[in-house]
Formats: structure tokens, sequence, C-alpha cells
């Protein structure tokens, strides 16, 4: 959404019920979460990776590999990309040549040496990136050249080959650019099949405002209406239901998650009252149709399902100096204030490992 290419950037968060202690390490202090006497406090690993970006992309390979992505607080000043490979302990600037200006909201990695990037904007502020050597290359994968698209998000599907990024609408219709190829190759899909949105957006928010689960993707929208689009068939066609998260011009769908193809849960607010976070959440349980959640008492813009722990969740949101991150152990049922500091972007990992990303250039690990 053109509102967040000029939103401001900014914070960390960090919880307490979950049961399991971990310890900070030595790049900052810890975060204190606020704790309600189900478990010793969790706490995030810390360090500012480079002050004057903000990020909004975050892909966590595992517990050892994340890729970060951000845009410069400096007036055309360079958009970053930036990679660990032990576990957070450094971060290499790995960013693309000649990325003066722009604005990347977006990455989704398949290990160490490879990962798509996204930048969003008007007309060509609109990239995709790819790398294959961790960086050390990049090719120019897709150049917008359509003034009337603004793209906000991508997701790859779970062979890889497959992915899909999001337009805000053009006539009237949200756009859609497929890949076959892992992102050596990009191409616009036809709207026969997109539902009319005259009055909406997407979020360009966390990265996360457009997922795959299985063989279905889902993205969420705002501004005129609040829904949430499903297309089974990579991406053609498209089926589009109310999300239940109230809809405003800065207000809206701002991340998903899906625990399965059919069960999953989405995140919201309103830019222009972050601390209200009343109808921020929405849940489904066979994808077609969603119903209100727990309320939040902050922005929700982006949610992960905690590893190895079932229904359990983690949502985070920032907004100048109004933050937080909260917690659910029933499937966003109900929720636990867990801190007053928030992030962007987050992503949990198979093998035990959470992440987050945000404003002020700080990216967090959650040790286990």
């Amino acid at each position: 959404m053109r509102l967040l290419g000029t939103l401001a950037l900014s914070t960390l968060l960090v919880g307490s019920i979950l049961g399991t202690p971990a310890y900070a390490g030595h790049h900052g202090p810890p975060s204190h979460g606020h704790g309600d006497g189900h478990g010793p406090s969790l706490q995030w690993d810390e360090t500012v990776v480079d002050a004057d970006q903000g990020f909004r992309g975050l892909d966590a390979v595992d517990r050892r590999t994340a890729w970060v992505t951000g845009g410069s607080a400096t007036e055309g000043a360079p958009g970053r990309v930036f990679r660990t490979t032990d576990g957070g302990r450094s971060w290499d600037d790995v960013s693309p040549p000649g990325t003066e200006g722009l604005l990347f909201r977006d990455v989704e990695a398949r290990g160490k040496n490879e990962a798509v990037v996204l930048a969003i904007g008007p007309g060509d502020a609109s990239r995709i990136y790819r790398t294959t050597t961790g960086g050390a290359s990049w090719a120019a994968a897709f150049v917008n050249d359509d003034p009337a698209a603004f793209y906000d998000c991508m997701a790859f599907y779970p062979d890889g080959k497959r992915g899909l990024a999001l337009s805000d609408p053009v006539d009237g219709r949200f756009r859609i650019l497929s890949t076959r190829d892992s992102g050596r190759s990009w191409k616009v899909l036809p709207d026969a099949g997109m539902p009319a949105a005259p009055t909406e957006a997407g979020f360009a928010a966390s990265g996360d405002c457009l997922v795959t689960a299985g063989r279905s993707a889902y993205f969420g929208s705002g501004g005129g209406a609040s829904r949430i689009f499903r297309s089974d068939d990579y991406g053609v066609s498209w089926t589009a239901t109310d999300s239940t998260i109230p809809a405003g011009e800065a207000a809206g769908v701002f991340g998903l998650a899906f625990r399965s193809p059919k069960e999953g849960i989405a995140v919201g607010g309103d830019f222009s009252a972050p601390g209200d976070g009343v109808d921020a959440v929405a849940v489904t349980r066979h994808g077609r149709t969603w119903r209100n959640a727990g309320d939040l008492s902050h922005l929700g813009e982006d949610v992960a399902y905690l590893p190895g722990r079932g229904a359990r969740l983690i949502v985070t949101g920032e907004s100048g100096d109004v933050k937080g991150t909260s917690v659910s152990r029933d499937g966003g049922r109900s929720w636990t204030r867990v801190s007053d500091d928030g992030y962007h972007a987050l992503d949990c990992t198979r093998d035990g490992s959470c992440w987050a990303a945000g404003a002020n250039g700080r990216v967090a690990r959650l040790a286990r």
C-alpha cells in the first residue's frame, strides 16, 4: 500500500507465559516481558544491524540462518539486505548494487545461498532481485513498468518453484505476478478471476500480507474494505470474504499465518489509531470464512505459530512510539500482552527458533 511507503519504522519484542526459559546473549540488553506467573520470562537476544534501516522483510531459515531487508531513513540512500549464518552473532551486508532510494519490504529464502527480495513502490520502484550465491551476486528478475502498479509482498509455495507477488489494484482489481522457476522470471497473470476491489489496497507492513499454505494462497486487504482473498489454482482465480477486521484509510489486514492449508489467522489494526487493537484478529478453520477472535492492545503487523506448540501464537506490531507484543495459548481466542516493545516482522522456524525485525535496524532472535 502506498501509505506504508512513507510511514516511519520502529523497535523490539519479547514475552513470558510460554513455559520455556531462554537467555539473552551479549549483543544487547534483554527485553523484559510483563509475565503472568505461567512460567519464566522469554528473552530476545537483540542487536542493531544498521540503525539507518527500517526492517520489514524477514525470512528465518533455521536457528542459524536468517535474512532481513529494509529501507533507509535517509531519503535517497540505499535499501539494504542483510544475512546471518551464525545465529545472529554477525550480519553481512549482501545488498544488490544500485539500490539507492529502494524500499526492500519482503524476502523469501531457500537457505543460506538462495533468496528473492522485493522492493516496493510505484512504477519501477517495485522490483524483484534474486541471488543463488548468498548475495555475492544478484539478478534483476523483475522491474515493474506499469506506473499504476505498486507491489506490496510476495510468497512462494512449498516446492520453492512457484511463487506470487501482490500489487495494489490496477483498474479496480488486485494484480498478481507469478513465477514458476524459483523467481528467475515473472509474469503478470490475467485478472479475470480476481474479484473487483475498487476501494481496497494491500499493506506492505511485514512481508506477510500474502502467504501460501499447501496449494492455497491468501492475501489481506484494507482501505474501503477489509477482506481476505484465497486462491487454490496458483493465483489464477480468487474468492474474497470479509475478514471481520475493521477497514479504514490506514486500517485492515496486515499479516497472515497458517498452521495448515485451512487453519489460519489474520492480524491487523489501524495505523491512525495504533493503540486500538479491538477486533484486530480473525481466525479460520477451513480457509473460506473468517470469524473475529480475541482483541489486542496494539497493532498486529505480523503473527506466527510458535514451533512445536500447537495452537500457541505470537503477534507483534509497532507504529512510532506505540508498540506491543502478545501471545495466545488458545489459537487466538484470547491474548496476553507480554511486552511493550514491538516489531514489524516476525518469523519462526521448524527447528524451534523465532526471529523478529523492526525499525532502527533492530533484529532479535529468541534463543531456545
